[in-house]
């Protein structure tokens, strides 16, 4: 980044702090005092689907982790650290896993194109492809494909993260904790429920497979 790459984002962030304090004076103040947000997001690191702007939300609301394509692996101490901080401590008490159509990562592992070092992270959504690959060659055009390998990776990666050791011990004690699973349309703006919604150990693989079957209906 250049310096007036950086000067850019500096006037910017200016503009919309003084934006901010004209709408609230107090907004900065009440923020800098808690965070408390009732939602975690995990979502994918496309810079075009920023979590709290479409949820019509401001910062403080979501707690987010992002990466390549919204996968959750339970060897990922950065992802785990997240859900843990934000199921103990923050105390959410919803978890949303949201990907969204058109995702770049989902289609180099449906075509297995090679990119290097990125390929052993989309291994996990091969993972995917290769569970569903009957289903998938059912489809008959290639972005029905694409598509339909987003919605199931969402769905996956939403009973990965009822798996992790955090959410099982969140419902052995009581807390209170759903993880849904939705997908963004960049297309369009709007999110859709992929109709994954799980709040105990018990209904993970019945609700999973409930989802899978209404894509197709």
């Amino acid at each position: 980044m250049s310096h007036n790459d950086l000067q850019f984002l500096l006037d910017n962030n200016r503009a919309w702090a003084a934006e901010t304090v004209a709408r609230d004076p107090d907004f900065f103040t009440n923020l800098s005092q808690q965070q408390s947000p009732a939602y975690l997001w995990i979502g994918c690191s496309d810079s075009r689907i920023p979590a709290t702007q479409v949820v019509g939300l401001v910062p403080g609301d979501i707690f987010v982790h992002r990466n390549v394509a919204n996968v959750v692996v339970h060897a990922d101490l950065s992802c785990l650290s997240v859900i843990q901080y934000g199921v103990e401590v923050l105390k959410v008490r919803t978890i949303v896993v949201c990907g969204h159509y058109g995702c770049g990562g989902v289609h180099a592992a449906l075509h297995d194109v090679q990119h290097g070092l990125i390929d052993n992270w989309l291994r996990h959504i091969q993972d995917v492809a290769e569970k569903y690959e009957d289903q998938l060659a059912t489809l008959d055009d290639e972005k029905t494909r694409w598509d339909r390998l987003c919605e199931l990776n969402v769905i996956e990666q939403a009973v990965n993260v009822c798996q992790t050791t955090v959410v099982q011990q969140a419902w052995r004690r009581g807390q209170q904790l759903t993880v849904h699973g939705c997908i963004y349309g960049v297309h369009d703006g709007k999110l859709r429920d992929l109709g994954v919604s799980i709040s105990a150990a018990a209904d993970i693989f019945r609700l999973c497979r409930q989802a899978v079957a209404r894509l197709d209906a």
